[in-house]
C-alpha cells in the first residue's frame, strides 16, 4: 500500500488501508512509531501525513523481514561438516 506523501489521512483510513484495527494505529502513534498531527484544542482530531504512513509501513516491512527471514532462517549451514560439499 502506498500513501500519497502530501495528503492527510484520518486514523480510520490508515487502519482500513493496512487492514488493522484503529487501536493498533493509535498504539503506534502513542509509542512514537507513527508520526501524527493533532489539530485543534482539547480532544482535537488526529491526522497522519502520507509520508509518515509510508515511513511506518516501510519500518514494519523491514522489521518483519528481519524477524522472519534473517533471524528465522534455518540453521542448515551450521549442520554441514566443514569442508564437505553436498
Amino acid at each position: 500500500m502506498q500513501f500519497e506523501d502530501n495528503r492527510m489521512y484520518r486514523v480510520k483510513a490508515v487502519a482500513e488501508a493496512l487492514d488493522v484495527s484503529v487501536a493498533t494505529i493509535y498504539r503506534a502513534i502513542e509509542s512514537g512509531k507513527l508520526d501524527a498531527l493533532k489539530i485543534g484544542t482539547g480532544k482535537g482530531t488526529i491526522r497522519i501525513t502520507g509520508k509518515a504512513a509510508n515511513v511506518y509501513v516501510n519500518a514494519c516491512s523491514e522489521a518483519a523481514y528481519q524477524a522472519y527471514v534473517v533471524e528465522g532462517a534455518p540453521a542448515a549451514a551450521s549442520d554441514d561438516v566443514a569442508g564437505e560439499v553436498a
